[in-house]
């Protein structure tokens, strides 16, 4: 399976000719990510993780996408692509199903805390072919699975170091790559990713930067 990283939040998966999409967000090339996509995965309603007119466009301007989100980005999408309503699914955590060739288990339930007088959303971790686990904006570990490709959320309003580090160490997957990391320097990046390579590696993770664009087989 070949995955691709987009700005920020957003990777592509391609395997047997099919294209699989996750997170494009206003922060990422959201119309080049989607271009020719057959499903899409949203993990939360927050800008940069769906930007709601491209992935609408996207609905409307291709007949067999679909897509899968918690229920009130789900219900949002119905409201902007009303034609597509019957290719958009609401996903809970504890699920299983298939997106156009690829298996999917969610996990999760909600967004990690950013501060209490702001409000928590919902948040759907997914993990795609017992393999690609994206957990969105969240810390959450799956239960009963070992992860094979982790995509770690860098940097964001609701994590500091400790705690990616510590996520990677729970989930303890083979190999692990950067999400969520559109707000970081290149200096702030080099720092929080030789952290999390150095301390990764000590329990079995090995740990590469890919930059927007860059593609690797998992």
């Amino acid at each position: 399976m070949k995955l691709t990283k987009f700005t920020h939040a957003c990777v592509r998966l391609e395997k047997d000719g099919r294209v699989l999409v996750l997170d494009p967000g206003t922060f990422s090339e959201a119309e080049s990510a989607l271009a020719g996509a057959d499903a899409v995965l949203i993990t939360h309603e927050h800008a940069d993780h769906v930007d709601v007119d491209a992935v609408s466009a996207a609905l409307l301007g291709n007949g067999s996408l679909a897509l899968f989100a918690p229920e009130g980005v789900a219900a949002q999408l119905r409201g902007t692509a009303p034609e597509a309503a019957g290719r958009i699914h609401a996903v809970g955590p504890g699920e299983d199903f298939d997106a156009a060739g690829f298996a999917v288990r969610s996990f999760g339930g909600q967004h990690a805390l950013i501060h209490p007088t702001i409000p928590v959303v919902a948040n759907i971790g997914y993990l795609v072919d017992s393999n690609v686990y994206h957990p969105g904006d969240s810390f959450v570990v799956p239960d009963g699975v070992d992860v094979k490709t982790l995509l770690v959320p860098i940097h964001a309003p609701w994590n500091k170091v400790g705690e990616v580090v510590d996520f990677v160490i729970g989930v303890r997957a083979a190999r692990a790559f950067p999400v969520h990391d559109a707000l970081l320097t290149p200096n702030g990046q080099g720092l929080v990713e030789g952290h999390v390579t150095r301390i990764g590696a000590r329990y079995g993770t090995e740990y590469r930067h890919l930059s927007s664009g860059d593609s690797v087989e998992v």
